[in-house]
């Protein structure tokens, strides 16, 4: 009963000076929100890293030639890889479910007056399930199809966007290189994927894309851009990735002390290391946010010394009339903690609506966790209690006598 006469006074105290309780809970309105929307936009943004990576499948090992180097400086890439690397990486390693060898370049694809600059991907059915790609429409080549150097394609809906517009792109003829291509497939989008936008692309049987398309020449008519490899579900995709790199090294004849030849990017690992980044960038913004929180409570520190001052002849009939002073102590902690709540429930509407407009109007991926709601909130009231405490703590210990004699 007492404890519900004291939140009574409090908040009478406070809606008697109802603008300077606002200027006092302007700080933690402000930092609240800030702390809601910063870290809304850091798992955010985390989430569409996820799904962006996990699109491309997490028991990928990506295989791509080493980097040439004449005289200390970098100069393209070497032509290392080639088809019976691809062969043998499923031949002799039971772990691995999938092989897709993959050579690609930019060209540009025309339909009628409609023109494109997009990634040309030859490859094998294989790179499909290889790289989480689903059809959307149509169908996808067969083995067969690649093997008699077929003309088709399959498009990515962005692809799709750009030549064909809202027409139906199927059995619809492209040209690339100089070359019709017959679309029989497109798939479903992925988005971008960091490297580059796999949503504008064109994947086309790898026979024909490596003899008639990139028309390489016949001492170097096996040579590749990229080995893509799928793990089997159960299989330790790090231990693959050593299995592969001593196969390779084995087949290009490297020397113990030679450098691979050759570079080998693990999606697991790298989706760790990409989240990782977001979660520190995240916590940065968080803790930026949290300043904020600190200046509302040196705000509410202030208000409440000016409050404790005022007040300081009624602080002295309380206590001569029998009032202890942890009474006295408890009633202006209360009306801390108070502002700090209310504060703290004000800036909660506010972050989640910020989030909510920033996602809207700048097509930026925001999301509010509750705990991230719950963080917030509890720092808010321990920084009310923290910076009321000594404004609290003073009106306590005031002799009463002296406190009566106030003006």
């Amino acid at each position: 009963m007492l404890f519900l006469i004291i939140i009574k006074v409090a908040i009478k105290s406070l809606l008697a000076n109802k603008l300077r309780s606002i200027l006092a809970m302007l700080g933690i309105i402000i930092g609240v929100a800030a702390v809601i929307a910063t870290l809304a936009i850091g798992a955010g943004t985390q989430k569409q890293v996820v799904d962006q990576m996990t699109a491309m499948g997490t028991n990928l090992l990506v295989i791509r030639p080493g980097q040439r180097v004449v005289n200390g400086v970098v100069s393209g890439q070497q032509q290392t890889l080639t088809v019976e690397d691809a062969q043998a990486v499923i031949d002799q390693l039971p772990t691995v479910k999938k092989v897709a060898p993959v050579i690609n370049g930019n060209l540009q694809a025309k339909y009628f007056n409609k023109n494109s600059r997009i990634n040309v991907v030859g490859t094998v059915p294989a790179y499909l399930p290889v790289k989480n790609f689903e059809v959307e429409k149509g169908r996808t080549f067969t083995e067969g199809e690649s093997e008699q150097l077929a003309r088709v394609a399959l498009l990515v809906p962005q692809t799709v966007e750009n030549l064909f517009d809202k027409n139906d792109p199927l059995g619809q003829q492209v040209k690339m290189q100089g070359i019709n291509f017959t679309v029989i497939g497109v798939l479903k989008a992925k988005g971008d994927s960091g490297f580059y936008n796999m949503d504008d692309q064109a994947i086309i049987p790898f026979s024909t894309a490596l003899k008639e398309v990139f028309g390489q020449t016949a001492a170097r008519k096996s040579s590749i851009k990229e080995i893509d490899i799928q793990a089997n579900d159960d299989a330790d995709v790090s231990k693959l990735q050593d299995e592969v790199t001593a196969l390779l090294r084995k087949r290009h004849r490297l020397a113990t002390d030679t450098p691979d030849d050759f570079t080998i990017r693990n999606q697991a690992e790298l989706l760790e290391q990409r989240s990782s980044t977001v979660r520190i960038f995240g916590v940065l913004l968080a803790s930026v946010g949290s300043i904020s929180l600190l200046v509302g409570g040196i705000g509410i520190m202030n208000i409440m010394l000016v409050t404790v001052t005022e007040r300081t002849r009624e602080i002295g009939v309380r206590k001569a009339i029998g009032a202890r002073g942890r009474d006295i102590l408890g009633q202006f902690l209360l009306e801390a903690v108070i502002m700090t709540v209310f504060g703290g429930l004000i800036g909660v509407g506010l972050g989640i609506t910020s989030t909510a407009l920033v996602s809207h109007f700048f097509q930026f991926s925001t999301l509010v966790e509750l705990t991230s709601v719950i963080i917030s909130m509890s720092f808010a009231i321990a920084v009310g209690v923290f910076f009321g405490w000594y404004p609290a703590h003073r009106a306590a210990q005031m002799d009463p006598i002296e406190a009566l004699r106030y003006e």
